[in-house]
């Protein structure tokens, strides 16, 4: 039998993300859901995000705005999904990952499957021995000031999928919640701290590398 969903995602593909986001546990959104509270009814909540997800009626919720203290002085802000928000983003990412990851710099090891940062340390130790200079850079507010048309230029260079592209704009454009209730609208950057955001914002400086 066909199905009637204009978007064909796999239950099992819902399945599989949330066994990684209970994995990697994680701090409650703006509903105040933590995983165990999900759990009390695991199916209907699961079946509930495939359906809307299929349908195309999926609207991710605001984003919990946290801010923690940078060591050099500042604050910087999180984004802090829903769980089931952060399941939707894991159906994403683990469907968009195989394609984008092979484009990335080879000494690229952010947020990358079987890379970890000693292992960019270890590369940084050898080449140590090889180079008598070295130059540390870094961008201030690189990911507020994101032009979400330049990230989603990127992102459909490479995925076709309609139902990704169009979650992706949704979490681009998802406000922040403060943790006084308001709500503050978003017209740049990507919120750090969502699944899919590291691997979206690695597209953009990969395409214009």
């Amino acid at each position: 039998m066909s199905s009637t969903k204009p978007y064909v995602i796999a239950k099992r593909a819902v399945w599989e993300a949330y066994l990684q986001v209970k994995a990697n546990r994680g701090a409650a959104g703006i509903d105040d859901e933590t995983i165990a509270m999900f759990d009390q009814n695991l199916s209907r909540n699961l079946y509930k995000l495939w359906n809307r997800m299929s349908s195309g009626s999926y609207l991710p919720p605001p984003v919990k705005q946290v801010e923690i203290p940078k060591a050099k002085g500042g604050m910087r802000k999180l984004g802090i999904p829903t769980v089931s928000d952060r399941i939707a983003q894991t159906v994403v990412k683990r469907a968009i990952e195989p394609i984008l990851d092979p484009i990335f710099h080879p000494d690229s090891y952010g947020y990358r499957p079987g890379r970890s940062a000693k292992q960019a340390i270890a590369v940084t130790r050898e080449r140590c021995w090889r180079y008598e200079w070295v130059v540390e850079f870094d961008i201030k507010a690189a990911f507020d000031q994101i032009d979400h048309g330049l990230l989603l230029k990127a992102v459909r260079t490479h995925i076709k999928e309609g139902w990704i592209l169009l979650y992706i704009e949704r979490w681009l454009t998802a406000p922040f919640e403060t943790a006084e209730g308001e709500q503050l609208p978003r017209e740049r950057g990507t919120p750090q701290g969502g699944v899919a955001t590291p691997l979206t914002q690695k597209v953009i400086s990969n395409s214009s590398g």
